[in-house]
């Protein structure tokens, strides 16, 4: 087992359809020991979820945005195990005048709290945990591959391109403390927080014909095994990296013909 006697926080969990759930499920099969985080209405939501993972977890209340939740976070995995031996990042949120080919519509605040809530936030989350990590810990992000713009993800995807240059800083000045930092490039799979991207059923289309490897946006089982991998010692070597899990579509510029 990859993560025997590993201590994690992993963030994101909603439905059984998140990719944090799926992550949390190998986690714990793979001997972790985990705790989520959520807040605000969507707790009852993340709890009742919390109920089908393999072994019973708790909750912990934590608005990623509230600094008053983060300094919580640290006092509370504190006393519950004294250290912390990796974090995962399934945080991203865009009001929805950011998205949907309104580009040049959205205002500022729309723009900032897309920046905050998807990107700052790993920054955030990554100081608030980072006095518990000995060397060897690990932090690992969701992204969505932010060298080109996509259509739909506007105001998103700048904050994903914002996300990816937050992970070389963190990997960069948590590194001397042993610390890793990395982010999954993921293909895009049918989540709550998709679904509500107006025409994500045809951009994920996409995927299916140009992967190489194929993609099935229902199984978010690689995503969460890709996870596990960069939160375990087997990638002990490895930081500030963007790992592309997504069947092979960012390596081909277009479908086959013929």
């Amino acid at each position: 087992m990859i993560l025997a006697g590993k201590r994690l926080l992993i963030t994101g969990v909603i439905t059984k359809d998140s990719i944090a759930f799926h992550a949390a499920s190998e986690a714990q099969r793979e001997g972790a020991e985990i705790v989520l985080t959520s807040f605000g209405r969507v707790r009852r939501l993340t709890e009742r979820t919390a109920a089908r993972l393999p072994e019973p977890v708790d909750v912990l209340e934590l608005d990623v945005n509230s600094s008053a939740d983060l300094e919580g976070l640290t006092a509370e995995l504190r006393e519950r195990w004294g250290g912390l031996d990796g974090a995962l990042h399934a945080i991203a949120f865009a009001p929805e005048d950011a998205l949907g080919g309104r580009f040049l519509t959205a205002s500022a605040e729309s723009a900032m709290e897309a920046f905050r809530t998807s990107a700052f936030s790993l920054k955030a989350l990554a100081a608030a945990v980072e006095p518990l990590m000995s060397p060897g810990a690990s932090i690992v992000g969701l992204d969505f591959d932010a060298s080109v713009a996509w259509p739909i993800y506007d105001w998103m995807g700048v904050a994903k391109a914002a996300l990816e240059s937050v992970c070389r800083y963190l990997a960069r000045d948590l590194g001397p403390r042993g610390i890793r930092v990395n982010l999954i490039s993921a293909g895009p799979l049918g989540t709550v927080a998709a679904r509500g991207i107006p025409g994500f059923e045809q951009l994920a289309s996409l995927w299916q014909e140009q992967a190489p490897l194929g993609w099935d946006a229902e199984d978010p089982g690689p995503v969460a095994s890709a996870i596990c991998f960069l939160l375990s010692d087997h990638a002990r070597a490895i930081t500030g990296e963007i790992v592309h899990v997504d069947g092979g579509f960012h390596a081909v510029g277009a479908p086959p013909i013929g």
